[in-house]
């Protein structure tokens, strides 16, 4: 793959040479590459089938979970973080002890391994928040809980120039990876003021239904906003909001 230079930007094909257009550039590849009859068939492509078989789930299950957390990553996500997720998620894939190489799943697999996924890597919670807080999962009662102890802003909070104000939320989502069903609910604070007064020890309650037989995921995660003549306005339209998978309660 190359990139392109000068002043007129090719799209299209001109002989063995591709040229088009991505986000990061304009690009051009000569193409080529082994025939996708003999990889779907060839013997000497089981690996690369039970790889891309692989793949395939994960990429399906980052979407799925990417869907159920679709209202919050509105406004906390970066453009590489479907890539990433996929990533992480073939890990939990890979992580599967039960099925055969190729046949491995999400759902065999350890989702623990996605506690601590930044849906925004320009806005990590762990460089944002500096506050501990705790977190549980009841499922026999549908709630997801995040208590944040008492805590002062302008000491604990690296917010962004610009902001005056922020919300600390949370959000609770119900997901089977085979039937993409989901359920999804949140929970958010008072507006809160970037300033050195103290705040007083709260929590943060989404509820979902009660005893579900699925896989529950709990984020939490940090709204900035800019107070201009009595309105709240959001910061930069969440480019510096993060967003962190911070409890898994598997199936």
């Amino acid at each position: 793959m190359a990139r392109q230079k000068g002043i007129i930007k090719l799209k299209g094909t001109i002989g063995d040479v591709s040229f088009y257009k991505t986000k990061d550039g304009y690009l051009a590849r000569e193409k080529g590459g082994v025939d996708g009859d003999r990889i779907k068939n060839d013997p000497a492509f089981q690996r690369t089938r039970e790889n891309g078989s692989e793949f395939g789930r994960a990429g399906k299950a980052g979407r799925i979970l990417r869907n159920a957390f679709r209202l919050m990553l509105q406004n906390a996500s970066d453009s590489k973080v479907a890539s990433r997720l996929t990533r992480e998620m073939l890990k939990v894939v890979q992580s599967d002890a039960a099925n055969a190489r190729g046949e491995r799943t999400v759902q065999d697999g350890d989702l623990d391994l996605l506690v601590g996924f930044d849906f925004n890597n320009d806005g990590k919670l762990s460089a944002t928040m500096y506050t501990p807080f705790a977190s549980v999962i009841d499922r026999g009662a549908g709630t997801l809980t995040v208590t944040i102890p008492d805590f002062i802003p302008s000491n604990t909070i690296a917010f962004p120039q610009g902001a005056t104000h922020m919300k600390i939320v949370a959000g609770a989502a119900i997901v089977n990876f085979e039937t993409e069903e989901i359920e999804f609910n949140r929970a958010e604070s008072a507006e809160i003021v970037l300033g050195p007064q103290n705040e007083a020890t709260f929590d943060l309650v989404a509820n979902v239904t009660a005893g579900s037989p699925d896989d529950l995921f709990l984020v939490l995660g940090l709204e900035f906003m800019q107070e201009v003549n009595g309105t709240m306005y959001p910061l930069k339209n969440g480019a510096y909001n993060p967003l962190t998978l911070i409890e898994v309660d598997e199936a």
